[in-house]
């Protein structure tokens, strides 16, 4: 579709483009996580059921898990020091009882959870890739093809650590650290709340890594997707990229690419053993603590052996969350900024959202008459494209755009696709303002042909039959024998399923646009844009789709953008564009009696073709316009006119 804008600057009308465009020039924007966490529980929310059972699967899970340093107690105190034999067998069978039961409940948990939050990434790829193809070109214009790729397929994935195990494994943890520390209270309230507060100044410790952590990782998200959009490009492009020799300064772009991704990773890196190192630090004070008040409070006879191999080892499960916070803080916050760019997608208002697009075309009423009454239009504010355009395309007519790049003649061509509404003034079909028409419905009645035909990477059946995937095969066979596909398709062994290759890099360019043809006319539109269609084709390959393409236009209300000003000389009318503006209009012979601005496109463009050894004839003029432009003054020079179409 970018095609049909390639003059459009990026981020035309979109009331979101300026956003986009802040977002890709400024990626350490801190994400919001307030906003992110307002996202998340609109995931959980229909899981509420499924996250509710982790939960008490969760809480038997931490209960059962204390029953082994629980029971240190008992053994040490009144099996071993006491002697009561007759404890240890019971004893030993809670111990196993309690290990099955945590055994069996983990189980359930990771199945419960972790096939809940895959479902949900699945769901939520479908729904981004959704978002995505319904947003306006202008959006599409403004990032490359990976990075569109990466939010979809990357960005979406760390939700797993918030929707399954990484969050309950995060909420497991604080469970078992505030057992433990109920249990460590009633033990011995003095060394507890000395060690708890050293754990708190720990927590805010941690707190400010977790908050440089989420803007790490949505920096390296951005960079990610930036060096994955730009290493498509390349490849895709390798033929352009060889032709140029330009392998070495793509590989030097691609290594500061990654390299700047190499930065945000060392500096995760750096975080992440910050943490690693308070927590060391932590576990010796707190330890050593302990061992000092235990030993004081032991041979003062304020607690016996057994509580205090017990304190030990609730200690550890206390402080044991505090090594998990490491690497669980370090999936959440990566999972936070992947949730904060599927965010910022999902929040980009879709092209057929304008509540005023609420007229639905039907399928048998239109007729096709499209009319620009004082069409204005700027992809930039204060740089206006169009000025005032105004004409009419009747039903059944062929209206051709002339003039020089940069014009104006593929935004009027984007403006009738309604890729882009104007800024002022009016378009209609059918005596409807186009701004009001529901996309869908004014989309299924229009066909493009494109002067690069993009094919997809699969049969000759399949990217004819694109238009219409419900076409029988005898109607995908008849559209190709009309745009003379059969010709080349009936050469392959396999014929219509051969594979093309990626955009169709096994066929030839006249191959391709007779594809391209045939998908339009399967598609059967009502108003069918034409953009240079045939403008890199050779003498032969133009003349077998030129039959193509004359049967295509009959009928239809049909706009043309061609370079080559002799195939445009039956159009009903010639649209002269220059600087945004309608300089001339009228048909092939009324502007060549005119001699103005398009007499002069036209006789320099025969001056050219005659200059490359064309026999008379054969560059397209007829006797009479042969006399015209002879009578009109000297044939011009081939520098001159080679000037002319620079």
């Amino acid at each position: 579709m970018k095609d049909v804008s390639s003059n459009a600057a990026p981020n035309a009308d979109s009331p979101k483009s300026a956003d986009v465009k802040q977002a890709a020039k400024s990626p350490k924007a801190r994400p919001k996580l307030a906003g992110v966490w307002s996202e998340v529980w609109t995931m959980i929310y229909p899981r509420r059921w499924i996250m509710f059972g982790g939960l008490m699967l969760l809480i038997v899970n931490r209960v059962a898990a204390l029953a082994l340093p629980a029971s240190t107690k008992f053994l040490i105190d009144d099996v071993i020091v006491k002697h009561h034999g007759y404890l240890l067998l019971p004893l030993v069978g809670i111990v196993m009882g309690s290990t099955l039961v945590q055994a069996g409940t983990t189980f359930a948990l990771t199945q419960m959870m972790s096939k809940s939050a895959w479902v949900l990434i699945t769901e939520l790829r479908i729904k981004v890739q959704s978002r995505i193809a319904r947003l306006p070109i202008s959006y599409y214009d403004a990032n490359r093809t990976g990075t569109l790729v990466s939010r979809i397929m990357s960005d979406v994935e760390g939700i797993r650590n918030l929707v399954g195990t990484g969050l309950m494994e995060f909420v497991g943890s604080l469970l078992t650290a505030l057992l433990s520390f109920v249990i460590l209270m009633r033990i011995s309230p003095k060394m507890t709340l000395l060690s708890f507060g050293i754990l708190g100044l720990f927590s805010l410790a941690l707190r400010r890594v977790f908050a440089m952590q989420r803007v790490i990782y949505h920096e390296r998200s951005v960079t990610f997707a930036e060096i994955t959009g730009r290493l498509t490009e390349s490849l895709a492009g390798a033929r352009v990229v060889k032709g140029y020799r330009a392998e070495a300064r793509e590989s030097a772009q691609f290594a500061t690419s990654v390299r700047k991704l190499l930065k945000s990773y060392m500096q995760s890196i750096t975080a992440t053993s910050t943490m690693s190192l308070c927590s060391t630090a932590v576990v010796g004070i707190v330890g050593s603590l302990v061992m000092y008040l235990g030993a004081r409070q032991m041979l003062g006879g304020k607690l016996t052996l057994g509580n205090y191999v017990t304190y030990n080892v609730f200690l550890a499960y206390l402080i044991a969350p505090a090594f998990q916070l490491v690497s669980l803080g370090t999936q959440i916050s990566e999972a936070i900024a992947g949730v904060d760019r599927t965010r910022e997608v999902l929040a980009e208002a879709e092209e057929d959202s304008d509540p005023r697009r609420i007229f639905e075309l039907k399928d048998r009423d239109l007729a096709g008459d499209i009319a620009f009454n004082g069409v204005s239009f700027a992809y930039e504010a204060d740089k206006p494209v169009l000025n005032n355009i105004s004409f009419d395309a009747a039903p059944g007519t062929v209206t051709a755009l002339v003039g020089p790049s940069g014009s104006g003649k593929s935004t009027i061509i984007s403006l009738v696709s309604a890729f882009h509404n104007p800024v002022s003034g009016m378009i209609t079909v059918d005596g409807v303002d186009l701004t009001t028409v529901a996309l869908g419905s004014y989309r299924r009645h229009l066909g493009l042909v494109l002067q690069e035909s993009f094919l997809f990477d699969g049969s000759i059946h399949d990217n004819v039959a694109f238009a219409r995937p419900d076409a029988s095969f005898e109607e995908v066979l008849e559209a190709s024998r009309i745009a003379r596909v059969d010709e080349f398709a009936q050469r392959f062994p396999d014929g219509y399923s051969t594979i093309v290759g990626e955009r169709g890099v096994k066929l030839s360019g006249g191959q391709r646009q007779r594809i391209s043809i045939a998908r339009a006319i399967l598609a059967d539109p009502k108003i069918l844009i034409l953009d240079e269609a045939t403008s890199s084709l050779d003498s032969e390959s133009e003349a077998l789709i030129q039959e193509g393409l004359s049967y295509l236009m009959r009928g239809r209300t049909t706009f043309v953008i061609a370079h080559r000003l002799s195939t445009i000389r039956r159009a009903d009318q010639i649209l002269v564009i220059e600087e945004g503006r309608i300089c001339e209009r009228g048909t092939h012979p009324e502007l060549l009696l005119k001699q103005g601005r398009y007499y002069d496109l036209y006789t320099r463009q025969h001056a050219f073709e005659s200059n490359l050894f064309l026999a008379p004839g054969e560059g397209g003029m007829s006797e009479d316009e042969a006399t015209v432009s002879q009578g009109s003054g000297p044939r011009l020079s081939f520098s001159k006119a080679l000037r002319g179409l620079q």
